[in-house]
């Protein structure tokens, strides 16, 4: 039997840390950066960690 592929754009987007919670990074730190305030560009940039609800889908996704 083939081997499972997983899906390609969420792999690009998500990972798996060592406690096995999935982190992702923060919309709008991509463009028209100038309005925002540099505090709020500053939470933008570290990763946050996926809902509980969505891990098994994104973990299915992932096929973890």
């Amino acid at each position: 039997m083939p081997k499972q592929k997983s899906n390609s754009g969420a792999s690009k987007r998500f990972k798996l840390t060592a406690s096995g919670k999935i982190r992702r990074k923060h919309a709008f730190h991509n463009h028209i950066l100038t309005k925002k305030s540099k505090q709020r560009k500053k939470r933008l940039k570290k990763y946050a960690i996926v809902f509980e609800g969505d891990e098994p889908r994104i973990k299915a996704m992932l096929n973890k």
